[in-house]
């Protein structure tokens, strides 16, 4: 084999396998979620598979002979490639939870194969290539490089150009189409130099071609029948939006798999989730001087910044019912505030801005004591992202708030709620003055789901709170835990979090 031939096919294997890796993670994201686990499960398979692969591929070359294995080899892969879509599919669907093991079975059911398969091209081609064992080194060392450069290409084409403007489909059955095309034409190029002079060569080379075709065929049939987990799709996010069966205006806007806002198409005030009901029992008192307008008192007007959009209802909510209010929401991703534009109903104002990009840059970005409170609402999957929870970033929130602003965050925990003793630690080291609301026992606990951290630097009106929950009448069983004693003891020996360490994704109870 020349160099040049075993160059680029050493550089499409292991750009293949790569784009199959970063394209895994938005594969999975509607049945797993995206978080550190995920990506650690993904990864870990693909390097299993990249191990596995180069182990068996150097033993078939020794045995069989490289050149007559080529072909057939990356058409294996393709085909491995594309059937991962229905795989996945088939696999997902019955809901294996984002825990550490069904991660792994998910990503293992989906990529393995072809990671396994492709990445046995590789010793094939080092054995097709060598002739001297004197210039051993430096052919492997250059077929080695050539493969890190085609990873690197892999990795930037798929992460940098392809997600979010091709649907992650596409991306993988277009990379196992790929792959079968460059087997078939190893395949042909072998078929033909190893027939000549042999009757029948041609037909059995054209026979194989279309056995292989019909394959591919079938396998895109399958991945193209596979039941569609996004309405859109995002660098990001799988989007989807759900109608509510029991409310024709109710919307509900799920982000890969996690349901993020319950929306009122008719009806702005009506808030459905209940940490958003929360949310609005701390405005009410928070903004409470300043719910009948702030004509005449000289004070600014009352202002709410928002990390996180969502699906934009509480935005919303308070556009309608605090007069005067001036908002900002920080969105991470253009094809949220799209899709909110084009099927929910919403539309920026002068009052309501959005800022698009990283909260944390954006945060930096805002003026010191501008806003009277912040809601911090921003996931991925079920946790905050990490640097949206540091002592760092907290004290940013402090800055951009008024003297005594108040910093209300959602916080998805389960027992034994060792991130939101970490949040809620974190929000008293830069704060001083915090409170917890969530269920009485899922405080204690048992269990878990949302839950509201309030925190300021002045102390928190708990009883103004108090009589706002029950005087609504929520449906929702509401406990509040406040206190500085009461606190530190529930706290237990949890430690704020900081840029040098937030473990967020360990510390999540599942």
């Amino acid at each position: 084999m020349g160099a040049a031939t075993a160059a680029f096919l050493t550089f499409v294997a292991a750009g293949s396998v790569l784009v199959l890796e970063i394209a895994a993670g938005r594969l999975l994201a509607p049945y797993v979620g995206v978080s550190l686990l995920t990506y650690t499960g993904i990864i870990g398979v693909i390097l299993a598979g990249i191990a596995a692969g180069a182990w068996a591929g150097g033993r078939a070359a020794d045995r069989f002979g490289p050149l007559r294995l080529l072909g057939p080899t990356f058409v294996a892969g393709g085909l491995a490639a594309v059937a991962a879509v229905p795989i996945v599919s088939l696999v997902g669907a019955a809901n294996l939870g984002p825990q550490v093991v069904e991660i792994v079975i998910l990503a293992a059911a989906g990529f393995v194969a072809p990671a396994t398969i492709v990445s046995a091209v590789a010793p094939m081609i080092v054995r097709a290539t060598i002739v001297d064992v004197g210039s051993s080194g430096a052919l492997v060392g250059r077929l080695s490089a050539v493969g890190t450069v085609g990873a690197i290409a892999g990795t930037f084409l798929t992460g940098f150009v392809l997600l979010g403007v091709v649907p992650t489909r596409l991306i993988i059955v277009g990379t196992g189409a790929l792959l079968v095309a460059v087997g078939l034409a190893v395949g042909l190029r072998g078929g033909r130099a190893g027939s000549a002079g042999r009757n029948g060569g041609a037909a059995r080379a054209g026979g194989s071609t279309i056995a292989v075709l019909v394959a591919l065929g079938v396998a895109s049939a399958g991945a193209a029948a596979a039941p569609a987990a996004c309405d859109a799709e995002s660098a990001y996010y799988c989007i989807r939006i759900v109608e509510d069966p029991a409310q024709p205006a109710g919307r509900t806007l799920v982000l890969d798999g996690l349901a993020h806002a319950h929306v009122d198409l008719a009806d702005p005030t009506v808030l459905r989730f209940g940490y958003i009901r929360r949310f609005a029992d701390v405005v009410a008192v928070v903004l409470s001087a300043r719910m009948s307008g702030t004509a005449g008192n000289g004070d600014p007007p009352p202002a709410v910044l928002h990390v996180g959009g969502g699906g934009f209802s509480f935005p919303r909510y308070l556009a309608a019912t605090v007069p005067g209010v001036r908002q900002t929401v920080l969105e991470l991703d253009p094809a949220v505030l799209a899709i909110n534009r084009e099927r929910l109903g919403f539309a920026p104002s002068n009052d309501l801005r959005v800022v698009l990009g990283d909260a944390r840059l954006s945060v930096a970005g805002e003026a010191s004591g501008a806003y009277d409170l912040v809601v911090g609402d921003a996931f991925g999957g079920l946790a905050v992202p990490w640097h949206l929870t540091t002592t760092e970033f907290l004290g940013e929130v402090r800055r951009v708030l008024r003297p005594g602003g108040t910093y209300a965050m959602n916080v998805i925990d389960y027992a034994p709620l060792g991130f939101l003793r970490a949040e809620v630690a974190t929000a008293r080291s830069v704060f001083g003055e915090v409170a917890v609301l969530g269920h009485p026992g899922e405080l204690g606990g048992v269990g878990g789901g949302n839950f509201v951290v309030v925190t300021s630097s002045r102390p928190i009106d708990v009883a103004a709170l108090r009589r706002r929950i029950d005087g609504l009448g929520d449906p929702d069983t509401v406990g509040i835990l406040a206190g500085g004693a009461d606190v530190a003891a529930w706290l237990g020996g949890a430690t704020p979090l900081t840029d040098e360490l937030a473990p967020v994704d360990q510390l999540l109870g599942r």
